[in-house]
């Protein structure tokens, strides 16, 4: 399971270091190989390899005659790319990935229990406070499956 924030550093070359406690969960799980993608969202997915195969198998099963679904698929498949864990624990960005999430130097690695976000740091902080003011709690206390999420 992914959690927490860390900010690291992406070297001149693109390569990202996992975060140790990221990494952990990797090593317990068995899993040296990672998918990066696109996110609508304008930041970067980067899933297990098991996880992946759920989400592609989870894709085959959308209708492909809705262009809305086309265009997912076309973001997230077109752009996956396989990446090893090299023996210092980092990954290597695809420059087209890099490039699409706005990363330089200071990224914003979130774990999302599944995944992990890869965002450009500035960016992340800028959102979360976006995100933090639309929060509305009447309405996550009004919905029936989130109102117990709410403390």
């Amino acid at each position: 399971m992914f959690r927490g924030t860390y900010s690291v550093s992406l070297d001149a070359k693109g390569r990202l270091a996992i975060p140790a406690r990221f990494r952990e969960h990797l090593q317990s799980s068995d899993v040296s190989r990672l998918v990066f993608t696109k996110d609508p969202d304008h930041c970067l997915a980067l899933y297990p390899e098991p996880e992946w195969i759920l989400i592609e198998q989870k894709l085959r099963q959308l209708p492909s005659l809705k262009q809305s679904v086309r265009n997912l698929k076309r973001l997230l498949i077109g752009n996956a790319h396989d990446v090893d864990i090299d023996a210092q624990g980092r990954v290597l960005l695809p420059l087209k990935l890099r490039e699409y999430a706005g990363l330089d130097k200071r990224v914003a690695m979130v774990g999302q229990v599944d995944r992990i976000e890869v965002w450009n740091e500035d960016t992340w902080n800028a959102r979360c406070e976006e995100w933090q003011e639309s929060i509305d709690l009447d309405d996550l206390t009004a919905d029936a499956d989130l109102g117990s999420l709410v403390i």
